[in-house]
């Protein structure tokens, strides 16, 4: 006997409150990356709003809140003359001696005198990618990978920073920013919604970094499958080893969608994926088992503006919260 539907939630503004976490996790670490550099101090606290973050998240092509945080320092690098870039054996050392050489005087004008500054950017110059700061970014933690090194340090705290990559944190040592996070959803609509139905995840976040909130708000018995950016990573390792082809498989493309709906496809009538970014609203349409995608709001700074961008990306309802979700599915 088939079971109503299945339900595959994101996890980030949906199912758990990020504002508090890994969005100001990507505030703190461009503030950090620039530190180095002379005049530092004289950028304002905080650097921009999060509404602003938030716009430049919504603008779509960012699969993760590390490619948030260079795209943001890509954009405010436009307004930093150019320094020498000394190659060092040591990334760190690198990094360092190069960003000394950056005078933020500019910059720190720009971001004290204008609203919407990361928004303001965008709409000048698009997305970019400095040469400079994607030496910055490439590789992993540990291996020269600074931005990300910086962002994980943070969100994480120098404990789960350590257990996770065994290595001690170079630039930030204090609690990680994953215990301010919250649940989004309350237990009685999760009773609800698992009752008759399948509920599963389907996140950017990595497995590591997945599991610990649902273990620490005591939600794993909701969920029967959650994919992660680790089952991205090893689908994309398997096709560039066996068929030699380089991809993508994160949101927008629908990989962990039809991998989910795959388990299910004898033993539901409806697929529904439940998303706050235009990218889940492309990645549900992009779908070969026809889930209807759903925008929800409860998260979002300015909700009119989300409300427009997930329409444009194909939504097929957009809700204020879980209560106005029951009327839709159950």
């Amino acid at each position: 006997m088939k079971s109503k539907n299945l339900i595959v939630f994101d996890m980030d503004g949906v199912i758990i409150d990020v504002s508090n976490s890994y969005r100001d996790t990507v505030r703190h670490t461009i503030k950090l990356f620039f530190r180095p550099a002379p005049n530092a101090a004289r950028m304002p606290e905080p650097l921009f709003d999060l509404s602003d973050l938030a716009g430049l998240k919504q603008s779509g092509g960012l699969n993760n809140d590390w490619d948030l945080s260079y795209q943001a320092i890509c954009l405010l690098f436009t307004l930093v003359e150019k320094p020498n870039f000394y190659d060092t054996r040591d990334p760190w050392s690198t990094y360092r001696r190069t960003l000394s050489g950056c005078d933020l005087s500019k910059l720190a004008d720009y971001l004290n005198s204008t609203d919407g500054p990361l928004m303001t950017l965008l709409n000048q110059h698009g997305k970019i990618a400095d040469p400079l700061i994607a030496r910055f970014y490439r590789g992993d933690v540990g291996s020269g990978n600074i931005i990300k090194q910086i962002f994980q340090e943070i969100y994480l705290g120098e404990e789960l920073f350590i257990s996770t990559y065994g290595l001690t944190p170079k630039i930030y040592n204090n609690n990680g920013y994953i215990i301010r996070e919250e649940v989004l959803i309350d237990r009685p609509i999760l009773d609800e919604f698992s009752e008759i139905n399948h509920l599963a995840i389907a996140t950017g976040r990595p497995e590591a970094e997945a599991e610990y909130p649902l273990d620490h708000f005591k939600l794993r018995d909701y969920f029967d499958i959650v994919y992660s950016l680790d089952d991205c990573l090893k689908e994309e390792k398997r096709i560039l080893d066996e068929e030699g082809k380089e991809v993508s498989l994160s949101k927008p493309d629908p990989y962990m969608l039809d991998a989910i709906a795959e388990k299910y496809e004898d033993q539901v009538t409806g697929f529904y994926y439940v998303g706050d970014m235009p990218d889940d609203m492309v990645a549900a349409g992009r779908s070969r088992f026809g889930y209807k995608s759903i925008g929800i709001l409860i998260s979002a700074p300015d909700k009119i503006s989300l409300k427009n961008k997930l329409f444009r990306a194909g939504a097929d309802y957009i809700v204020d919260d879980f209560e106005a979700l029951k009327e839709i599915i159950l």
